[in-house]
């Protein structure tokens, strides 16, 4: 069991006991949707790191869909990873200038519908990346939901040099998952920047490290066969 585990179950019985959390239910095991979203979108929207964004990569989790859609008719180009990166070109490029419908788009049962799905390679440098959490604390610790999607999104951005140290990593949650205790953290894991609530903007001012590309070593067979972008990455990485 990872020691992350027991922060998830206690973070998700919170937000249904206290009935913060919002459909689709239920609220544990996933990146829950919750009360204040929007409130929390109009704080990360109003970010100089996202209000003049050109490119951002978001999650398409249900608590971030005000935030995507912020972005939208700000003009930010936004991409969104298709579920579990289990597609050839994983990424799917949401170019408000190209979609009639803002709304529609950004949700993850439209985006394919109005976006270009594209592979990572297609993608420009990102002026930032908005990320879900379950949890994550002042100094920038980052709780998911367990399955590692998101890090590896970053990683494989980051081994194309899409992303570096000075891109900024912004999420949105309610103020009860904001933690003030110690987590630790794993080397693929990606710190936070900035987190914004309904009620707070939190800058963390993380010193915690972050990963520098894929660490291929942490991925077994079953992975790599079920997301070709890696297998594909590898072998270039290897001709290089």
């Amino acid at each position: 069991m990872s020691e992350k585990d027991p922060i998830r179950r206690r973070v998700w019985d919170r937000l249904e006991a206290d009935d913060i959390a919002r459909f689709p239910f239920p609220p544990h095991g996933r990146i829950t949707n919750f009360d204040g979203a929007d409130a929390a979108a109009e704080r990360a929207v109003s970010l100089p790191e996202l209000a003049d964004a050109d490119a951002v990569k978001a999650n398409p989790d249900a608590p971030q869909l005000p935030l995507r859609r912020k972005l939208l008719h700000n003009g930010t180009t936004v991409y969104m990873a298709v579920p579990r990166l289990a597609a050839d070109r994983p990424f799917v490029e949401l170019d408000p200038e190209e979609i009639g419908d803002l709304d529609a788009a950004a949700t993850i049962s439209q985006m394919s519908n109005y976006g270009r799905k594209v592979g990572p390679e297609e993608v420009p440098p990102l002026d930032a990346i908005v990320v879900g959490s379950v949890a994550v604390t002042e100094d920038g610790a980052r709780v998911g939901k367990g399955e590692g999607y998101s890090d590896l999104e970053y990683a494989v951005l980051r081994g194309l040099e899409l992303v570096d140290d000075d891109t900024p990593v912004v999420t949105t949650v309610h103020d009860v998952q904001l933690l003030e205790e110690e987590v630790d953290t794993e080397r693929y894991d990606v710190p936070i920047d900035v987190v914004c609530t309904p009620t707070r903007t939190v800058r963390t001012e993380t010193t915690r490290p972050r990963p520098t590309g894929i660490f291929w070593d942490d991925l077994d067979a079953k992975r790599l066969e079920e997301i070709p972008v890696l297998d594909r990455l590898r072998e270039e990485e290897s001709d290089g």
